[in-house]
């Protein structure tokens, strides 16, 4: 297999504001382990039913891209919770290339800024 066409610490966390990340019980349990709480407290804490899942990640407002996963860092824009991450999480964007990453690099490249974030979602 190639190595990945990506850079996760160079983006946004686009993949990260999907408005459902869905989970299931041994993503919760992993949770639970990884903040040393009870299945149960895990549950409260960090998901809810939605979107037609049992267990759906919590999201959080991000003056990005309006809401993201709780665990993202809105300031340091990166995943809190690496280790533990759901497995949604673990197998993007699978393959070695992810399209939210080609269309950054490209839209960096056109605006010619490295910081340049691409919204796709604007209001007007």
């Amino acid at each position: 297999m190639s190595p990945p066409q990506y850079k996760c610490q160079k983006c946004p966390g686009y993949c990260c504001s999907y408005p459902l990340i869905p989970l299931d019980k041994r993503d919760v349990e992993r949770l639970a382990r990884h903040h040393k709480l009870s299945f149960a407290e895990a549950k409260q804490a960090f998901t809810k039913e939605e979107h037609g899942r049992k267990y759906a990640m919590r999201r959080k407002k991000d003056p990005v891209f309006g809401k993201i996963c709780r665990f993202f860092d809105i300031k340091k824009r990166c995943c809190t919770i690496y280790a533990a991450r759901p497995a949604v999480c673990r197998s993007f964007p699978g393959g070695g290339r992810c399209g939210y990453y080609d269309f950054l690099s490209f839209e960096r490249r056109a605006q010619e800024d490295e910081k340049f974030v691409a919204l796709t979602n604007h209001d007007a």
